[in-house]
């Protein structure tokens, strides 16, 4: 795939969610200008917001993605063609705070259907158990400190699921049943692998794990664990001696087993750290793209394989 074009993909869709704020200028009106049997052409900024359009939009729908698959997303710059795309596209999803680079586009584009993820479910502030602001992202939201990986929690997932459903339905209501039925059945997915994750991980050894980028914040919160995060802004970045240390001492107050590395970066700092502690070394992805090395096809899939090296690395019972 060309890195300078946007990548056609899927599809996208719908439901119903309470203070919907982040779908701007929608009018019915616009579905019916486009001509009979043509789908809603939707602009996604990276996998997890593609993932959503494509399972909620369906057959209605023609997906685009800004970021290919193996590009780590927050390095992602976007090209001129790709930037006059935000303008063209009928309903654009993306997720502010992650990628500078596609914020500041979709900022003056002047595109009318824009629905910012961060905006259909609260954020929090995850520094303070990440090992404050040095291990974790730097953000560009709105909420300064605010952590983005809100996909990684699939209750706050569904809840962006449910807007984003909502959002398709006001955009093209010619077809809102059938977003609105494609909504339903993956909140009902979501649900079922929160409800995996809650008993999977109810009893274990140890409640914390280690891992090189701080993306899991949101999952530790919703599942009783504590996020230990090496260097979050930079995955592939050398921890400092000072912070090798501190993590070894983690490791054995809390019995750690295992240091978690992600598909879409090396694992030199992993290995480093497993070396110097004992530890063992495992993927935990942050689905930030999905790649022939990804351990399953989708979200969901790769979502099961995560909590699975979880509950391995924590000595789930």
């Amino acid at each position: 795939m060309n890195v300078s074009r946007l990548i056609p993909t899927a599809a996208v869709a719908g439901a119903v969610v309470l203070g919907l704020t982040a779908l701007t200028a929608c009018s019915s009106s616009d579905a019916a200008d486009r001509k009979n049997g043509d789908k809603l052409d939707v602009v996604a900024s990276f996998y997890p917001m593609q993932f959503l359009a494509e399972q909620i939009g369906g057959k209605h729908v023609s997906v685009t993605t800004l970021t290919r698959p193996g590009l780590e997303p927050h390095d992602l710059e976007l090209s001129p063609r790709q930037i006059g795309g935000l303008t063209d596209a009928d309903f654009i999803l993306y997720l502010k705070g992650i990628q500078p680079a596609v914020d500041d586009a979709i900022d003056q584009s002047g595109a009318k259907h824009v629905v910012d993820a961060s905006k259909l479910t609260t954020l929090e502030d995850h520094g303070t158990e990440t090992g404050g602001d040095e291990h974790g992202h730097e953000h560009h939201g709105d909420e300064a400190g605010a952590d983005p990986h809100i996909w990684l929690d699939p209750v706050k997932y569904a809840e962006v699921a449910k807007g984003v459903g909502a959002s398709l339905e006001k955009t093209d209501p010619a077809h809102a049943a059938d977003y609105r039925k494609n909504t339903d059945a993956l909140v009902t997915k979501l649900d079922g692998l929160n409800t995996a994750y809650a008993n999977g991980l109810k009893n274990t050894a140890t409640k914390t794990f280690i891992t090189t980028h701080s993306a899991f914040g949101y999952l530790a919160e919703r599942y009783g664990l504590t996020q230990e995060g090496i260097a979050g802004v930079d995955p592939e970045a050398e921890p400092s001696p000072a912070r090798i240390s501190e993590i070894h001492t983690v490791a054995e107050k809390n019995k750690v087993t295992t240091v978690f590395f992600e598909t879409l970066a090396s694992d030199r700092t992993a290995s480093t750290l497993a070396k110097d502690t004992g530890l063992k070394t495992d993927v935990l992805d942050p689905l930030e793209g999905i790649t022939g090395k990804s351990k399953g096809a989708d979200y969901i899939e790769v979502m099961q394989s995560n909590l699975a090296a979880l509950q391995k690395a924590l000595g789930a019972k």
